[in-house]
């Protein structure tokens, strides 16, 4: 099969495309042929500090295409059927091969594309609102990073659920495109000063739940944001240099702190039910999320070198073939 694989960190240059061994099929897998493949946060953040536990290494969390085959304990898929295929590594490849309990069914009626964008951006900022972050209507959500993938999902999730939605962006521009998805205030976070426009949207009080998509940028202006006894979910990283809380930062404010990693629940039954109802709302037309840009498999570097440096709206796919 065709792949993209590294074997050292770094920036996007030091992936390579090429031929590698079709993935084996154990007894609970289900293998993918890909047809799109979604591009996500950790896929980049992986590549610049995680050292490959195997080399080639192949890169990537999620892809959508169709079962090729599955493994005799498998009961749930057959070949043929239309599939988002979750795991830890392998998605940037022609074949995918994951364990049936990362495997999610694709409706007759949606497009592979875009299911290639369901589970970790919807996902996680459902879990970060409502599993972890405890939001609740007439909440003030404070949403650090919303053009992006999750940020979209979240500002969704958090307007059709009562909370009144603080968003960030790099510009006016990009704040305006995010209103329709349900952003009530947007902040410039180049010009204006994000804990001063918080305090003045909540009349002072501070927001109740900041949603830190952006790996602790602005994390102190966040801090002040944040009421005493609110909630933080720290969620995203782009970079592998990070900020960090002090102990008394944290005992100051009483602060109730949650990290989100969706991955880790995601072959439970209750993310199998979640997920769901997230395709179904997502088929009828009740979420969306933007394309920024597609690319082939073959271009992944290119692809790569655009989510880091052109902060995309939305999310970036590639597809398989020509």
């Amino acid at each position: 099969m065709k792949a993209i694989h590294y074997s050292r960190n770094g920036s996007p240059e030091v992936m390579e495309y090429g031929d590698l061994p079709d993935p084996e099929v154990g007894s609970d897998t289900v293998l993918i042929a890909v047809e799109w493949i979604s591009i996500e946060g950790g896929d980049l953040l992986n590549r610049l500090v995680t050292p490959p536990p195997h080399t080639p290494f192949i890169p990537g969390y999620q892809a959508a295409g169709t079962v090729s085959a599955v493994g005799k304990a498998v009961t749930r898929f057959k070949p043929g059927d239309r599939v988002i295929g979750f795991n830890w590594n392998g998605s940037h490849a022609e074949l995918f091969a994951v364990p049936e309990h990362y495997a999610y069914p694709v409706p007759d009626d949606l497009d592979l594309r875009l299911a290639a964008l369901i589970p970790v951006a919807f996902g996680t900022a459902h879990d970060s609102l409502f599993e972890y972050g405890d939001m609740k209507p007439g909440d003030f959500v404070l949403v650090q990073g919303a053009a992006g993938g999750v940020g979209l999902a979240a500002v969704q999730f958090a307007s059709r659920a009562g909370a009144t939605v603080i968003g960030t962006a790099s510009s006016r521009e990009r704040l305006e495109r995010i209103v329709p998805f349900g952003l009530h205030h947007g902040i410039d976070y180049r010009t204006e000063d994000i804990a001063a426009r918080c305090k003045e949207i909540t009349q002072g009080k501070g927001v109740d739940l900041v949603l830190d998509l952006a790996g602790g940028q602005g994390k102190d202006a966040l801090m002040s944001a944040v009421k005493p006894h609110g909630r933080y979910a720290v969620i995203g990283a782009a970079t592998g240099t990070l900020p960090s809380f002090t102990f008394f930062e944290l005992i100051r404010k009483a602060l109730h702190v949650v990290g989100i990693s969706f991955g880790r629940d995601m072959h439970t039954p209750r993310v199998h039910a979640l997920l769901a109802d997230i395709t179904r709302q997502f088929t009828e037309g009740h979420l969306q999320m933007p394309v920024a840009a597609e690319f082939t498999l073959a271009n992944a570097v290119e692809a790569h070198r655009h989510v880091a440096g052109e902060h995309p709206f939305g999310r970036v796919l590639m597809r398989v073939g020509a």
